[in-house]
């Protein structure tokens, strides 16, 4: 008899610091996704060479100097093809109507996008000059986070 208000004790106790490490899971992740960056690249169904070479060049630049931010979730690479019914809303709300590139930086719950499309379409068919300007760009913002 003695042994069920220890074991009532030892499962009351489990539960509660359970519950506590959730919370503060949440909390942590709420605060990731308050500070971020998200990279969109939007696109339509058909897509030139520059569109493709766009989406490629930003996986690259991501993929090489920010792996460490993508994998924490400071860092987000969404593609987003807006002849799709369900991408209707992002695309308004970004106005992309077909291919875009845009950063869209979290800071402290506010949003504030940065519109890359003309630098990409200048540059997107050359990796190097397309790589450094974007690594540049995401850096200063990564700092302002």
């Amino acid at each position: 008899m003695k042994k069920l208000p220890i074991l009532s004790t030892l499962i009351v106790s489990l539960f509660l610091f359970s519950c506590t490490g959730k919370a503060q899971d949440k909390s942590s992740e709420n605060q990731a996704k308050q500070n971020s960056i998200e990279v969109i690249d939007f696109h339509s169904t058909n897509r030139c060479m520059t569109c493709k070479a766009i989406e490629a060049n930003t996986k690259y630049t991501l993929d090489t100097y920010f792996a460490d931010e993508l994998k924490s979730g400071k860092i987000v690479f969404k593609i987003i093809n807006v002849d799709e019914k369900e991408n209707e809303k992002i695309a308004e709300k970004f106005e992309a109507y077909g291919t875009a590139l845009f950063l869209n930086v979290i800071h402290d719950g506010k949003e504030k996008q940065i519109d890359l499309t003309n630098f990409a379409f200048m540059n997107g068919n050359d990796q190097k000059a397309f790589s450094s300007a974007l690594k540049e760009t995401i850096a200063i913002q990564l700092k302002n986070l």
